[in-house]
C-alpha cells in the first residue's frame, strides 16, 4: 500500500516536502548529509553530569533566554550532537533564543563509559534523568524534545511509558526516521544497498563491544567474523548485556510501533515511504496506530531518504525540510497549556 502524506492544515503553513532536483534516489539523500553538507554552528558547551548508576552522561548545553522554550535533542544510532541533523536542529535553536540539551549516549562522546551497559533503542533511563532533572533547574521553561532515527525510537517509548504522567512541563516532542518496528528494520537494512550501512554501523558497534570488553570480561566476544548483520550484534552483545533473552526479545519489548497507544504529548512523527532502514509497510501500521491516538500527527512524504528530506531548487542553497518542520511544530505548542488525558 503507497504512503500518503498526512499534513495537519492547521498547524503548518510549510509547504510539503518536494525532493530538490540535485539530489536525487533514496540513498544519495540519505548520505548527503553525512557528506556534503556544510554542518551548521551552535554555540554549545559540553557538561559532565553524574548519573544515579555511578556512570557520566555527556550533554551538549545551549542556553538561551530565562523561560524560553527548552529543547531536549537525542541523536542516531552511533551518531552524537555533532552529527549534521542535529548540528541543524540545535543552530535552529540557537537562532529562536531557545535552550537546548543535546544527551550524548553512553559511548558515543569519544570515551567508554564506566558501567557495563551501552546505548540501545529502548533504553530510556538516562532521556527520563535528563528530563526531570532539566525541568527541576528550569521550572519555567517549556520542554520539547526532539529524536533522530534511534534516538527518536527512544523518545517515543520514553513517551509511551510515562503516558499522562510525563512531566507537566513537556509540551510536545517531533521524530524523524523512526525505526518503528526494530526486527524489521534489522533484517530489510542487510538487503542490497543497506548493507553498506549495516557494514558501517558494525565495524563502529563492536569496536566499542571489544574496547567494553577489556573492561568487563564477562561481555561476549563481539568477534568480527562472527556478527556479519546487526541481528547478529544484537543477538550476541545488545540482548545479553541489557537483560533480553536474545535479539527478537530485544526488538519486541523496544520497539517504538507498540507504545504509540500510550503517548499523550502532542507528537509528530516524520518518514519517509523510500528510508532505506525500513520497509514501507511499517508506517502504514503506524499510520493505522495514529488513527487511534489524537496525539500523533504523521508526516509521511513518498521519498525523503533516512534523515534525508534534502529540498529547494538551487544546489548551492538546499532546504533541510524535515528540521524546519520540526521546528515549526515544536513552536506551534510550546505555548499551549499541556492537557494529559
Amino acid at each position: 500500500m503507497a504512503i500518503q502524506a498526512t499534513y495537519d492544515s492547521w498547524m503548518t503553513t510549510l509547504p510539503p516536502y518536494r525532493p530538490a532536483w540535485f539530489v536525487p534516489g533514496r540513498h544519495l539523500r540519505t548520505l548527503w548529509g553525512k557528506f556534503i553538507r556544510r554542518r551548521p554552528k551552535a554555540p554549545a558547551t559540553i557538561e559532565r553530569w553524574e548519573t544515579p548508576d555511578d556512570d557520566v552522561l555527556l550533554v551538549h548545553r545551549l542556553h538561551g533566554a530565562p523561560g524560553r522554550p527548552l529543547l531536549v535533542l537525542l541523536h542516531g544510532l552511533e551518531g552524537s550532537p555533532n552529527s549534521h541533523y542535529a548540528r541543524g536542529l540545535l543552530h535552529r535553536a540557537h537562532t529562536h533564543g531557545w535552550s537546548a540539551a543535546a544527551i550524548v549516549f553512553r559511548t558515543c562522546g569519544g570515551e567508554m563509559n564506566r558501567t557495563r551497559r551501552f546505548y540501545h533503542s529502548g533504553e530510556t533511563s538516562d532521556l527520563d534523568f535528563v528530563v526531570r532533572r532539566l525541568t527541576s533547574e528550569m521550572p519555567s521553561s517549556p520542554v520539547v524534545l526532539a529524536g533522530f532515527s534511534l534516538g527518536g525510537n527512544v523518545l517515543l517509548k520514553w513517551l509511551g511509558e510515562c503516558g499522562a504522567d510525563v512531566p507537566p512541563a513537556v509540551r510536545a516532542a517531533a521524530t524523524v526516521s523512526v525505526p518503528y518496528d526494530l526486527a524489521r528494520g534489522s533484517r530489510y537494512i542487510n538487503r542490497g544497498f543497506s548493507r553498506v550501512y549495516e557494514r558501517h554501523f558494525l565495524r563502529s558497534l563492536v569496536r566499542k563491544a571489544r574496547e567494553k570488553r577489556e573492561l568487563f570480561p564477562d561481555i561476549p566476544d563481539a568477534h568480527p567474523g562472527r556478527l556479519r548483520t546487526m541481528w547478529d550484534f544484537d543477538d550476541v552483545v545488545t540482548a545479553p548485556v541489557h537483560g533480553f533473552r536474545d535479539a527478537r526479545d530485544y526488538y519486541e519489548r523496544s520497539s517504538s510501533l507498540r507504545w504509540l497507544d500510550r503517548i499523550r504529548v502532542p507528537t509528530l512523527l516524520v518518514s519517509a515511504a523510500d528510508d532505506p532502514f525500513l520497509p514501507s509497510d511499517v508506517l502504514d501500521e503506524v499510520r493505522r496506530a495514529a488513527s487511534h491516538n489524537e496525539y500523533l500527527h504523521c508526516d509521511f512524504p513518498e521519498r525523503g531518504g533516512h534523515v534525508g528530506f534534502i529540498a529547494g531548487t538551487l544546489p548551492w542553497r538546499p532546504l533541510y525540510w524535515a528540521e524546519h518542520r520540526v521546528m515549526e511544530f515544536l513552536k506551534t505548542h510550546v505555548s499551549a497549556a499541556p492537557r494529559r488525558t
